[in-house]
């Protein structure tokens, strides 16, 4: 399922970056590369989208789904049979009878929406600035040497010249520097699986 970006061109554009006509493929690449990047680091889309998946079901009365926040369930499947004794409470589905009928593994599938309507503003900017660092590049460099790792300077000395570049790991401005992916770990719940034995 393709999602939006999280961020448009006119949103670009509010932030000061002139976005040239001649320009809008590869700022439209750009957005969603950034976004991609965003989602995978937060573990879960951000903005609001319809899905089905699949979870293990749990042994238990309640089932956490992925993609929080959960907004709707639309159909659930216990190994591919419709069940209706369920409530969606606080994005977990709840169901008397539990998850895991009998003593083996069970498949739950669920429909659901789920997302932020709208996405938040500093989500929105922190694209907004990869977008920006990425075309400062491209406008910088000729001849796709802006797909090169990062040369950002970080330090520069006159006499006997001599210029440091950047040795953060990373390769190009659509990587997400450490602390950006644990702010949206923390916020979104990342997405790293609870793993629980049985």
């Amino acid at each position: 399922m393709a999602l939006d970006p999280l961020a448009t061109v006119a949103d670009l554009e509010a932030r000061g970056l002139t976005v040239d006509p001649a320009e809008e493929t590869i700022v439209d690449t750009y957005l969603d590369v950034a976004s991609t990047a965003v989602r995978e680091a937060a573990g879960t889309p951000i903005s609001q989208a319809t899905s089905t998946v699949t979870v293990e079901g749990e042994p238990g009365q309640w089932l956490t789904l992925p993609g929080q926040p959960v907004t709707a369930v639309a159909t659930v499947l216990l190994d591919g049979e419709a069940v209706t004794d369920w409530r969606l409470v606080s994005g977990r589905v709840w169901r008397a009878a539990g998850w895991a009928p009998g003593c083996g593994p069970s498949e739950v599938t669920v429909t659901q929406t789920h997302g932020l309507a709208v996405v938040p503003t500093d989500i929105v900017d922190l694209v907004c600035r990869m977008v920006s660092a990425a075309m400062s590049a491209v406008r910088a460099l000729q001849e796709g040497e802006a797909l090169g790792a990062d040369r950002s300077v970080t330090s520069e000395r006159i006499g006997d010249y001599a210029v440091t570049f950047a040795s953060d790991g990373r390769i190009t401005e659509m990587d997400l520097p450490q602390y950006w992916r644990e702010r949206l770990e923390a916020r979104f719940g990342g997405g790293a699986q609870l793993l629980r034995s049985r």
